[in-house]
């Protein structure tokens, strides 16, 4: 079986084993694979400036757990995570869960298992990419309509002009200098607030 992408997936496990037959599957399956003994190593291997696709963790490590690696994931540009684990806990499945893995997998695990299981997180990892995308230009569309009114309001006041017109006298002012309304609106409220701030 080949995967049609070269997705990059980063093996943390301390099991010398598990970390070498998975790692050989893994590159059979298409995959480019880095491979950790410890919580240390993989630090290490994101510290290096690498970002996996995705991360498979091995929850129960000498020393830091997976479970310390997965939190610490969120802050290397929220990289994907599954866990495979000895066994199964309740606990251990809600705070996966919780700190958003995208998978939990009990071993020993049949390899043909993993690959299924890695597809369906990496999916679902570039749905969440998507969303997380779509809630940034979101918010960034959201911050210039305010930083627009609040510049029209300002317009209004400072030289008594309607709505429309304070508008107008925006518009024409962006298309001027060819730039975006929202540039231009920020532009105002940032001398506005210059001013206040001499005034003080």
């Amino acid at each position: 079986m080949t995967s049609k992408t070269k997705n990059n997936i980063l093996l943390v496990d301390d099991d010398h084993l598990v970390l070498a037959t998975f790692a050989l599957g893994l590159n059979a399956a298409g995959y480019n694979v880095s491979t950790a003994e410890s919580v240390d190593d993989a630090e290490a291997v994101l510290a290096s400036g690498e970002r996996p696709d995705l991360a498979i963790l091995d929850v129960n490590m000498p020393g830091k757990n997976g479970l310390e690696l997965a939190e610490r994931l969120r802050s290397f540009d929220y990289i994907p995570f599954i866990l495979l684990t000895a066994y199964s806990d309740q606990k251990i499945v809600e705070h996966a869960a919780n700190i958003g893995a995208l998978g939990y997998l009990v071993k020993p695990i049949d390899f043909p298992h993993l690959i299924p299981a890695i597809e369906a997180a990496l999916a679902r990892a570039a749905e969440l990419r998507g969303l997380r995308s779509f809630t940034q230009q979101l918010q960034t569309a959201l911050d210039g309509e305010r930083d627009i009114s609040i510049a029209i309001g300002i317009i209004m006041v400072q030289y008594r002009l309607s709505r429309k017109a304070a508008f107008d006298s925006l518009r024409n002012a962006a298309r001027s200098q060819r730039r975006k309304l929202a540039e231009v609106a920020g532009d105002i409220i940032c001398a506005r607030e210059t001013l206040n701030l001499s005034d003080q």
